[in-house]
């Protein structure tokens, strides 16, 4: 009898531990809820915002003059605390038509220098007036420190005869028809205060007939 209870109890155990090996079945996830679009709410085409239009780029603005960068030079300044490097920029704007500008500035990047000069060189404009052919009225010789600039007038097709600062600052004052000569001093900014001399010092036509007439 005992033994016959030791096998039941040994096929009962096989059982068991089969039924425990055995795989349980895979029970599929269930699907999520799908969700309702959601509404867009604000413009009508779908956009966000209050209802307002879509964003008209702005058109750009038409350039009310011309700027060239005539010289950049790096000036250093020695202090107690070390070297203190900066920048100097000379620019020369022009609104044709006889309209001109220049002016010079300093600062610690190159960018903020020429910026800073277009500020100045604004602020400084001046005006000659032109003949026919679109070139000066007369000779004039301009003078500022050591330099002399000569100004011839050409006829029509002869071009701007110049270089560097001159030419800079007759072709955007609207000059197209001029010999040019320099003398003495070759330093930008001295040249370009010397062409503006120049420049400032042509008489007008009337003026000439009413002094001739006084004589």
């Amino acid at each position: 009898m005992e033994e016959n209870k030791v096998l039941v109890t040994a096929e009962e155990t096989t059982e068991v531990s089969a039924e425990a090996v055995a795989p349980t079945p895979e029970v599929a996830p269930e699907a999520a809820p799908e969700r309702a679009p959601r509404q867009n709410r604000g413009r009508r085409d779908g956009g966000r915002g209050r209802g307002r239009g879509p964003r008209r780029s702005a058109a750009p603005r038409p350039k009310e003059y011309e700027e060239r960068v005539v010289t950049i030079n790096r000036v250093s300044k020695t202090t107690k605390g070390g070297r203190r490097l900066r920048f100097t920029a000379v620019v020369v704007i022009g609104f044709g038509k006889g309209k001109y500008g220049y002016g010079n500035a300093k600062a610690q990047e190159v960018p903020d220098a020429i910026k800073k000069a277009i500020e100045v060189a604004k602020k400084n404009t001046f005006t000659v007036e032109l003949v026919k052919g679109d070139t000066i009225a007369h000779e004039v010789v301009g003078k500022f420190g050591a330099c002399r600039v000569f100004l011839k007038p050409a006829p029509e097709g002869t071009g701007v005869i110049a270089g560097g600062p001159v030419r800079a600052i007759l072709e955007l004052a609207g000059v197209r028809n001029v010999y040019s000569k320099i003398y003495g001093s070759r330093t930008p900014l001295n040249i370009l205060k010397a062409t503006d001399h120049g420049l400032r010092s042509l008489k007008r036509a009337a003026d000439v007939k009413r002094l001739r007439e006084a004589a």
